[in-house]
């Protein structure tokens, strides 16, 4: 199930459309599950709640996204992840969410990394899947694969660090300044940029997240 909101009242996003998508479909290989996640708690856990009560089926989703204006921006799962139970990673499902979005400039983050090639092919086919990773080391693996990469960082993180293979993380522009949000800034929907975004860690887990952050950046 899927939660489809038009005009996000999201000051990060921005007021453009975003989806939710059920909790069911959050891998437990995610490291935040159940361990700091942002999206379990706040504004955000009270509107991913909703889906279960106010959700919508995939082929509402798809009817949906096609009303969003050609050349848009927009976000897939505010929380949630890709089409799938678990680990899995549902390819019809995605497929029909590319096709629906073509012509818009969708784009989303996942912990589903089981199918890499479906992660390459929704993003040549214009739906940008960004691999979060769960470790420095882990972005650059896989930005060496040439996908595009997300990874969290500390709250003191500086705007601009380099992993230890040189490619420099750039933190999310929406949480260094003020007028800037998504819909502003656009970065993660560009799939063949050259720098890893990094998120500082936030949310009321935000102090686990940076625990468990030491651990495997040592």
């Amino acid at each position: 199930m899927f939660k489809f909101v038009r005009v996000s009242q999201n000051s990060k996003t921005g007021p453009m459309s975003v989806v939710y998508s059920s909790r069911q479909t959050c891998p437990d290989t995610c490291a935040h599950k159940g361990n700091g996640c942002y999206a379990e708690s706040g504004p955000i856990a009270w509107q991913w709640r909703k889906v279960d009560t106010q959700g919508i089926d995939l082929d509402s989703l798809c009817e949906s996204i096609r009303t969003i204006p050609r050349g848009s921006l927009w976000r897939y799962g505010v929380a949630g992840d890709l089409p799938g139970t678990g680990d899995t990673l549902d390819r019809v499902a995605l497929d029909k969410i590319i096709r629906a979005n073509r012509g818009r400039r969708g784009f989303t983050y996942t912990h589903k990394l089981t199918d890499l090639d479906a992660i390459r092919d929704a993003t040549a086919r214009g739906f940008t899947v960004n691999v979060s990773a769960d470790s420095i080391a882990l972005a650059d693996h896989y930005y060496s694969l040439d996908l595009p990469v997300t990874v969290v960082v500390d709250r003191q993180a500086p705007e601009v660090t380099f992993t230890p293979e040189g490619v420099r993380v750039v933190v999310c522009p929406a949480q260094t300044r003020v007028d800037v949000n998504c819909q502003t800034c656009g970065l993660c929907a560009v799939s063949n940029r050259r720098v890893i975004v990094g998120f500082r860690a936030h949310g009321s887990g935000a102090s686990k997240v940076e625990k468990r952050l030491k651990v495997v950046n040592l």
